[in-house]
């Protein structure tokens, strides 16, 4: 029969290996979505406006590219839901304060897996379609439409993540202050963004919008990434 010090200390080490594991995986989301988003940018990834034809053009010559960020995709999004529900978990453990907040997070965090999926999807079937054709087809203009639709939906859903995950970890006490106004300021720039869904894919410079405040998400991630790892 253990002492009443072990049984005590148990929740306690319990708690620590799963703020360790939930800080690991933010950390390791945002290095991998950073590298997904260098790899575009070194291969010349084109805006949801560019012709048609250039869309083919960049398919056809990036296939390999292609696979890697799809590999990349394939890693952080399993890495995501371990973050999102292990955050409530966390939350949980520490009392009522931000539970809500973190089921609301996981939830949208779910959704956002699911169409990062569809957008990844699409991704790897117009690099598959693209080095068979000598030209673009009303089916492959269709395809990459729909992926830029997919991708401008997904900004709502990241925000709402951002906010619900930043308002729940500051409730439970587990970020300061400054840390959730990152995370509100992210996401209210991801969910503003997401208003303009159509303008987006059709390629407004709008997306830059998003783009601020997905990067403002990512620093908050990787910030309470590093304050679970170290707690």
């Amino acid at each position: 029969m253990g002492s009443p010090k072990n049984t005590a200390t148990t929740p306690a080490r319990s708690w620590f290996v799963r703020g360790r594991l939930v800080g690991a995986a933010a950390i390791a989301f945002a290095v991998l979505v950073v590298t997904e988003n260098v790899l575009f940018a070194v291969t010349g990834a084109l805006p949801y406006g560019a012709p048609i034809e250039e869309v083919l053009a960049y398919y056809a010559a990036n296939r390999d590219a292609v696979a890697t960020v799809s590999a990349l995709v394939a890693l952080y999004l399993p890495l995501l839901l371990v973050f999102v529900t292990g955050l409530h978990g966390l939350v949980e453990r520490r009392g009522a304060a931000g539970t809500d907040w973190s089921r609301l997070a996981s939830a949208a965090g779910a959704t956002l897996s699911a169409i990062f999926v569809l957008v990844n999807v699409l991704q790897i079937g117009l690099a598959l379609s693209a080095s068979a054709l000598a030209e673009p087809t009303p089916a492959f203009r269709l395809v990459w439409q729909i992926h830029a639709a997919a991708f401008a939906l997904a900004l709502p859903m990241l925000g709402t993540t951002c906010i619900g995950s930043a308002l729940a970890t500051h409730a439970s006490g587990l970020t300061p202050a400054w840390q959730r106004l990152l995370g509100m300021a992210g996401g209210s720039l991801l969910l503003a963004a997401g208003l303009g869904n159509l303008a987006i894919a059709d390629g407004s410079p709008l997306i830059f919008v998003g783009l601020l405040g997905f990067v403002a998400w990512l620093v908050w991630l990787l910030a309470t990434g590093v304050r679970l790892v170290r707690s």
